[in-house]
């Protein structure tokens, strides 16, 4: 729980509307499942960031930074801690030539779409991922053969210090779903795009036309959080669990998709633990009957039972 003393400190750094009490995590995650943080933030700039993390750093205070919520699964007990959402508060766009400028918390979709106003190539194939820029940074991003180390120039990040840092292309150490920063103390504040100059038509085409390729081959009417497990090495995660004879495996309200194997859904009422489980049971039989390690692209928050 947050003390009175505490949350009078946070107000001195951020605006009291923008501290929440015991907010519900499913309302943040696009699994649509989570049981209340002990407090949620709503960051507006990188200086905040730096005062908060320091704040809490200084108390021994747990806190997780959050975008979205696109690739994380929080425990049904919640989170004892802090979040600090770098979302809509902190989501600025600029605009110079071919270069965009984004703070972490726009959305790829949002970005993608100014691109498309100013007539700028590049970024058409994260138009449908549901992650927000400074999460996309992290993992490195991608599909249909873009992925955010084509495009990036230069990433701003605060680090533990609370030193504001400038990282550019190369030193991010970009890898598949991977980046420097996950093995780093560093929070994205801020992401530069380098595009191209293309025809307005033809980038709204190619848009429409991913789009399209997603409602097809994508769960997208369910919550879920995306690909739920990273490509092994020689295989697709989708046919090893499709092999396994997993489609439309079910525990409880979590599901194998029926309509793309490598996403398990929320498919109604589900609970972190259901889709854990899930989660587990797709792992144990994918290792037992080709002898290959799934790793979730998902970040599992809170206290789960082993």
């Amino acid at each position: 729980m947050i003390s009175d003393t505490v949350a009078m400190a946070l107000e001195t750094i951020v605006p009291k509307e923008n501290i929440h009490k015991n907010e519900p995590m499913s309302a943040h995650t696009t699994f649509r499942v989570g049981g209340p943080a002990d407090c949620l933030i709503e960051v507006e700039s990188a200086e905040q960031l730096v005062k908060l993390r320091q704040y809490f750093q200084k108390l021994e205070m747990p806190h997780f930074i959050l975008g979205n919520g696109s690739n994380v699964l929080v425990s049904d007990l919640g989170y004892e801690g802090v979040i600090l959402q770098i979302g809509r508060k902190m989501s600025e766009i600029r605009v110079d030539g071919c270069t965009v400028t984004a703070q972490a918390g726009a959305l790829l979709s949002q970005v993608a779409h100014v691109a498309l106003e100013h007539g700028l190539t590049g970024m058409e194939f994260a138009s449908g991922i549901p992650g927000t820029v400074g999460g996309a940074a992290v993992m490195n991003a991608g599909a249909y053969d873009g992925d955010m180390s084509g495009i990036i120039n230069r990433v701003q990040v605060v680090a533990d210090s609370g030193e504001i840092l400038e990282l550019d292309n190369e030193t991010m150490e970009f890898g598949y779903r991977n980046s420097i920063i996950r093995h780093q103390p560093f929070v994205v504040t801020e992401v530069e795009y380098t595009l191209r100059a293309g025809d307005k038509d033809k980038i709204k085409t190619r848009m429409d036309e991913l789009a399209k390729l997603r409602r097809e081959k994508q769960p997208l009417e369910y919550p879920s959080a995306g690909s739920t497990f990273k490509r092994p090495e020689g295989y697709f995660a989708g046919k090893l669990i499709m092999d396994a004879a997993l489609r439309g495996f079910q525990v409880g309200g979590a599901k194998v998709s029926d309509k793309h194997c490598g996403f398990v859904i929320n498919a109604g009422n589900a609970t972190a633990a259901d889709i854990l489980g899930l989660i587990r049971t797709i792992q144990a039989k994918v290792q037992e009957q080709f002898q290959v390690s799934l790793e979730t692209e998902v970040v599992m928050l809170g206290k789960f039972e082993r």
